[in-house]
């Protein structure tokens, strides 16, 4: 079973910004139907502010998996989790073959640390925006670049990138 990450950032990891589209500093539709197309079917693990930043619905044809420490936080449509640990614990329950985390700042990071993470799919947009959340730095080392397709949209130039661990 793998345990993706999905992201998309900019040259300084940036990936959030309060006041932008969805939580996002950039509204590039043909990454969202990338996220779309490679978390649809799948157990999808978000932490709470995220969640709302992006509307606080759930993402349809897909088990959304609600990391809060508000023991009171329910909503229609989703499981609740009260650690990343429980999360997992949800998702592998429902998983066939994949796991996904969808951010933001410190679900990536306590996922990452918990070394489980077996691969990430990160869109890196050429461009440096304004936001206060950023992607976690990572060990490059203990990655492999596994595909890389170039995309432009809007004038902002992308890459879709698929990395996987190569220790743990």
């Amino acid at each position: 079973m793998n345990i993706t990450i999905i992201s998309a950032m900019d040259k300084n990891r940036c990936i959030g910004k309060t006041a932008g589209y969805q939580g996002l500093p950039w509204h590039l539709p043909k990454d969202f139907q990338h996220f779309k197309e490679k978390s649809l079917g799948k157990p999808i693990i978000i932490g709470r502010t995220t969640f709302e930043a992006f509307g606080a619905k759930p993402l349809p044809k897909r088990d959304n998996i609600i990391v809060t420490r508000d023991t009171s936080y329910a909503k229609e449509g989703i499981l609740v989790a009260h650690s990343m640990e429980e999360a997992l614990a949800s998702a592998k329950d429902l998983a066939t073959d994949d796991i996904i985390i969808a951010g933001g700042t410190q679900i990536y990071t306590q996922a990452l640390n918990m070394g489980i993470v077996t691969r990430m799919i990160l869109t890196e947009i050429d461009m440096e925006a304004e936001g206060d959340a950023y992607f976690p730095a990572f060990n490059k080392s203990e990655w492999v670049e596994i595909s890389r397709e170039p995309q432009v949209e809007k004038g902002i130039a992308y890459d879709f990138v698929v990395y996987e661990r190569t220790s743990k």
